[in-house]
């Protein structure tokens, strides 16, 4: 009797545990509540950043308008659409660049590179020194994983 009252304790156990330690849930509700809440910047995109877990974080952006070119020495973005549509551009070169902050480069455009739909749902790995920019003639919002490489 006495195993079996252990036995079904030790059963019960896992039901009564809490999250792991690092472990985050967002609902979409949660994702559009904050894209709608962060102020727009002069270059109409707003982002809050959600959370960092040491070498990574998760970042929300919601855009109104055509992004600058971005390049990312040390860091590689995941990005997933949420809501809305644009166009990805990725490769080639930037232009007029000027760095923003340690590792940190913006530019006014991208010459060369190659262009790619962006719906809900959609995927992309954008690899650290690659540059990338969003041209969006509405709006959309996008979560970001950002992986530090170094």
């Amino acid at each position: 009797m006495k195993m079996l009252i252990v036995l079904t304790a030790l059963a019960a156990f896992p039901l009564l545990a809490g999250d792991p330690d690092g472990f985050a849930a967002y609902t979409g509700a949660d994702i559009q509540a904050r894209a709608k809440a962060a102020k727009l910047d002069e270059h109409k995109a707003g982002a809050d950043r959600v959370a960092n877990w040491g070498n990574h974080g998760l970042l929300i952006v919601g855009r109104e308008g055509d992004g600058e070119a971005e390049i990312h020495e040390n860091q590689v973005d995941v990005i997933t659409v949420v809501s809305g549509e644009g166009t990805l551009i990725v490769g080639g070169t930037a232009v007029g660049t000027h760095p923003t902050t340690a590792g940190e480069i913006r530019g006014k455009s991208i010459t060369g590179g190659s262009s790619h739909k962006m719906a809900p749902g959609d995927v992309f790995h954008i690899p650290a020194k690659v540059p990338h920019q969003m041209l969006v003639p509405k709006s959309l919002v996008i979560q970001v994983v950002k992986v530090n490489t170094n």
